[in-house]
């Protein structure tokens, strides 16, 4: 039964009004008599002997906690034959789900920072002894404050851990798409709950639509729609961050709030931020005299019951949806003028159509053509001499197919695609995972080289093509890969054999020219720096070492060996630089300034320049996706940008001859494997299939 207004609760409390209401109680607003402040009253109407015991065991636990994006639990007590209560701070503002309900789908940058806020807030309850499991994060329970701060609300169905023990303050109760397949039940729950849930929260704020439920989706019922499937717009990082964060399988997911966090920082290259400092633009000032007459709606905390399919209707995803069917009306009508001008020309005007296009139209007469022969002055006739020799025209022959022999001259045009240029290593999600593959180019009959069980990609030959190392876990495509690790493997798949690794995760492998060392980038000191990998002794060795959380990686061998190309991050943006093979003489190459970063540099062949790939920084400027540029090192001039016909161009990779380049191109659309010459020409895409990406491509060195 609802307490009513004006009720002293516990001789303290009076309470104001109802806050919300679900099946195991009601949240009050309420004023705290003795102190004179508004808090909230969270209500629980379990009320047996063993409940009460747990109820007051946790309230003094949750009583210590002290975090600034979550509320303060300062008293608790327990009403025979009615129920438990906890006091806490009221949240003023709005929840998550009442902002949808204004906006529509949030922004990016919105959803990272509330993702990053709310992530802090659950490793520092992780990190309770006992550990607190919050077990109920959903919109209702994320509030903003009138001054954008972010907190985690209700502790309802908190649970403490203690070795193998757990209690818990409430009935289990799960919210239908928000709630992971282990909540369901009997089965154990622990910090992969809160990150499922969270995900779950973040994947509503970005599509307005609330993802498929988790236990039907553990039973195989449906699966999980994607992201970028019911907004495209979202990038394939953020995508892909969130959705491991709802895999079924608690293993498959982060497997903490840190590690969600930083891969949702990571998506966007935001820095990380001071606890309590993650905020967002706070919601608009409701005039008092408009809030005083507007008693229907609850002003803060609502139990969220909506079914899994509920999309969040806004005016503006409605007038989107207008816009959209607006433009479906327009193509249609445009590709119907356009059919009917077509017709009109065969029908009715058949003579303006081209006998070559005529004689595929069965139905309509090929006119003959006439032409009166003329005799230009232009034309000389030629009678060879008997036994003179017959002149050579400086024409390259051309290649036909039937000839037994074709002989050409790779200095003067460009190599054939064939005998030793044929294979090239890349990654693919062909299987779901993304693992490494050896193709010949001409026909993508992928042979399949991994099978790890985390993933793998980034593959670098070694100068033999014998071997390759690569990265793993690594499954899909990512800007870092965070706790993963480096493998050597032989070329048929045999003699996997790890590098020494180290937590904090190392990737981006090459192997140098001369064999001997493998360059890498690694968070093994918390932000990524370049090492270097003997192959021989198995020695390790830091080529880079920068301060204040700067970051260097992506080295690139010059063809001696003696350099290395890199991208070195100093503010916002990567800029391009240099060192030598021991990590001296270390000098900037080219700087990026404040709006672009320049990233993936690549040497040339010759060593004389560099190709690298800018993109645009905090959107400041109007690359739409990534580009590629080549700057003369010996000129020291305005790097020139190569235009390749694609959409998007990255990770560049030379074949062994130098005439062709291979790289990846996806722009919104999944990433595939592209070749031709460095001025586009010859282009032809490798792989063909839409449903998965392939990436990280790699031409397989001649083994001579």
């Amino acid at each position: 039964m609802l307490l009513e207004r004006d009720v002293l609760l516990h001789n303290r409390y009076r309470i104001l009004g109802n806050l919300g209401q679900g099946g195991m109680g009601s949240v009050y607003l309420a004023v705290d008599e003795n102190l004179g402040v508004q808090v909230a009253v969270k209500e629980n109407l379990f009320t047996t002997e063993e409940y009460a015991r747990q109820f007051r065991l946790e309230a003094v636990i949750l009583a210590n906690i002290r975090h600034p994006n979550l509320p303060r639990v300062s008293d608790h007590f327990v009403i025979a034959g009615e129920g438990q209560y906890l006091i806490m701070d009221f949240i003023d503002g709005e929840d998550l789900r009442q902002r949808m309900e204004r906006v529509g789908i949030l922004p990016e940058d919105e959803v990272i920072q509330i993702g990053a806020a709310i992530c802090d807030a659950i490793s520092y309850l992780h990190a309770r002894r006992p550990a607190v499991l919050h077990r109920d994060i959903k919109p209702g329970n994320v509030k903003i404050s009138p001054d954008g701060h972010i907190f985690l609300v209700d502790f309802g169905l908190a649970k403490m851990i203690q070795g193998n023990q757990a209690t818990t303050t409430g009935a289990r109760a799960m919210t239908p798409g928000y709630s992971p397949p282990e909540q369901y039940g009997t089965a154990r729950t622990d910090a992969r709950t809160d990150v499922y849930s969270l995900g779950a929260t973040l994947y509503a704020a970005l599509t307005g639509i609330i993802p498929e439920d988790g236990l039907a989706r553990a039973m195989d019922s449906v699966q999980l729609t994607s992201i970028r499937k019911r907004n495209s717009e979202i990038s394939r990082r953020l995508a892909a961050a969130i959705e491991k964060a709802m895999e079924v399988d608690p293993s498959d997911r982060f497997q903490s709030g840190d590690e969600f966090k930083f891969a949702l920082l990571n998506s966007k290259s935001k820095t990380q931020q001071l606890l309590g400092t993650y905020t967002i633009p706070p919601p608009p000032v409701v005039d008092e005299d408009d809030q005083a007459n507007n008693t229907s709606k609850p002003a803060s905390v609502i139990v969220d019951s909506t079914p899994p399919e509920y999309a969040f209707v806004s005016p503006r995803k409605k007038q989107r949806e207008r816009d959209r069917r607006f433009r479906l009306s327009m193509f249609g009508g445009l590709l119907a003028t356009l059919l009917a001008g077509l017709l009109g020309i065969i029908f009715f005007f058949p003579a303006l159509i081209p006998n070559s296009i005529r004689v595929q139209l069965p139905f309509l007469p090929v006119v003959e053509q006439t032409f009166t022969p003329t005799q230009p002055s232009s034309v000389i006739q030629i009678t060879p001499e008997v036994n003179q020799a017959t002149p050579t025209l400086d024409v390259p022959t051309p290649q036909i197919q039937a000839s037994p022999v074709v002989t050409v001259d790779p200095s003067s045009s460009p190599t054939p695609i064939g005998a030793n240029y044929l294979e090239m290593a890349y990654a693919s999600t062909r299987t779901g995972i993304a693992q490494i593959y050896l193709t010949n180019i001409l026909e993508d009959q992928a042979k399949l080289l991994t099978n790890m069980s985390g993933g793998a990609c980034q593959p670098s030959w070694s100068p033999d093509g014998l071997r390759l190392v690569f990265t793993s876990p690594c499954d899909l495509k990512k800007d870092t890969y965070p706790q993963s690790n480096l493998y050597i493997i032989n070329v048929d798949g045999s003699g996997l054999e790890p590098l020494p690794s180290h937590f904090g995760g190392d990737f981006e492998p090459a192997w140098s020219p001369d064999g001997k060392y493998i360059s890498f980038t690694s968070l093994r000191d918390g932000y990524m720096q370049i090492y270097s990998y003997n192959v021989a002794t198995k020695n390790i060795t830091r080529l880079t070492e920068t301060t204040d959380l700067k970051h260097t990686r992506q080295a690139s061998w010059s063809p001696d060996g003696k350099k290395i190309a890199y991208a070195y991050k100093r503010v916002d943006t990567y800029e391009i630089w240099s060192m030598s093979d021991t990590g001296a003489n270390q000098r900037k190459i080219f700087s990026s300034g404040s709006q672009i970063s320049n990233y993936q540099p690549i040497w040339s062949p010759d060593g004389k320049s560099i190709l690298f790939n800018q993109q645009k920084a905090n959107n400041t400027i109007n690359f739409e996706f990534p580009t590629l540029f080549s700057l003369t090192l010996e000129l020291d001039n305005t790097p020139l940008q190569i235009f390749l016909g694609v959409s998007s161009i990255e990770d560049v990779d030379y074949s062994p001859d130098g005439i062709w380049m291979a790289y990846e191109s996806g722009g919104g659309r999944a990433y595939h494997i592209y070749y031709s010459t460095p001025s586009g020409g010859g282009q032809h895409r490798i792989t063909e299939n839409d449903v998965y990406e392939d990436f990280d491509p790699a031409w397989r060195p001649i083994n001579r």
